[in-house]
């Protein structure tokens, strides 16, 4: 057993919880000792990703201080919490985190990751609360596997936006096939808009569909997408369509290792690449675009991207932040 602290309006205590049962809350760690017994103590934020709404959004667990850390004590960590990613920061010497950024490594339960974009934004925005001095303006970069991410916020902190790097679009994928392995009909999937590998640091399956209405619909094939994917290249599926209005404009849905993610920030950033490519969205313009509401988890995302040199660049992923609870937590 342990303790969170929940703060929240008109309300703050401890309350005790077991480990084993955070699947809906990310934990923000800070590495400190307890002397009297050999123990880590990690003591930890909650924090929704993607919303300004507490248990909405994506949940995440981010560790800081995380140096004498190995890779599999940060990957064990990660399946004690059973979060879709938690992310471990290892501080530096002032002059490097200003010259290359703040170390970050991102986990799901399952294996390390180069980039994922509710854990960047999480992380950052937490950053900039709990650890001021790593911001540069109004600016905070994280140096990931993928390179380094910069993180902007608003004057007020209250929303924050990453700037992904330029997408790589890779080949078509056949309609027929991608429907089949997510439940759809060929019907469902938009005019002129073939299903298409994208990656701004995670390659996605991007498939567009006439409207969010079939997105009720949609189910990955456990048994045969998985390999199917491996084999074209792609780790997911990253299906949306058009809302028909504005807030949100689109919709999306992300399933993957057997459930489903309420905010994918790294798919977003390719599907606004892909809309921008496509003609469907003009360079420039901001989208809203909501997830995570089949799964009671709403999150908005606001994406954008400009066209330079005949090129899609300068993808951006935004949204806000809230803090749900605090704690501590102790480990050999």
């Amino acid at each position: 057993m342990g303790s969170v602290e929940v703060t929240e309006s008109g309300f703050s205590g401890s309350l005790p919880f077991r480990t084993g049962h955070a699947q809906a809350i990310g934990l923000i760690m800070i590495l400190g000792s307890d002397n009297r017994s050999g123990l880590v103590e990690l003591e930890y934020f909650i924090v929704d990703v993607f919303t300004k709404t507490q248990f909405e959004g994506n949940p995440l667990a981010v560790v800081m201080n995380t140096a004498c850390l190995t890779t599999e004590r940060m990957q064990a960590i990660a399946r004690e919490f059973n979060l879709s990613e938690t992310t471990f920061v290892e501080r530096r010497a002032a002059e490097v985190e200003r010259r290359e950024g703040v170390r970050v490594r991102i986990f799901t339960t399952q294996e390390e990751l180069n980039f994922a974009g509710h854990p960047t934004l999480g992380t950052a925005s937490v950053l900039r609360l709990n650890a001021p001095g790593t911001m540069r303006e109004n600016t905070l970069t994280l140096a990931q596997n993928v390179g380094a991410v910069p993180v902007g916020f608003s004057d007020d902190g209250e929303f924050g936006e990453m700037k992904q790097r330029d997408p790589e679009f890779g080949a078509e994928l056949d309609a027929k096939e991608v429907a089949w392995l997510t439940g759809l009909e060929v019907e469902d999937l938009g005019s002129g808009l073939p299903p298409q590998l994208v990656s701004t640091g995670t390659t996605f399956a991007i498939v567009a569909l006439k409207s969010d209405k079939a997105l009720a619909r949609f189910r990955v094939n456990a048994q045969e997408a998985p390999e199917w994917l491996r084999v074209h290249g792609a780790r997911w599926f990253y299906v949306l369509g058009p809302t028909g209005g504005d807030e949100p404009a689109w919709r999306a849905r992300m399933q993957f290792n057997g459930g489903e993610d309420p905010a994918t920030g790294s798919a977003a950033g390719c599907a606004i690449s892909y809309l921008v490519q496509r003609g469907v969205v003009a360079p420039g313009t901001r989208v809203h675009l909501r997830q995570g509401v089949e799964m009671g988890r709403p999150s908005d995302l606001f994406l954008s991207a400009q066209v330079q040199s005949a090129k899609v660049s300068d993808v951006r992923v935004g949204g806000s932040t809230v803090l749900v609870a605090k704690g501590m937590l102790r480990t050999p």
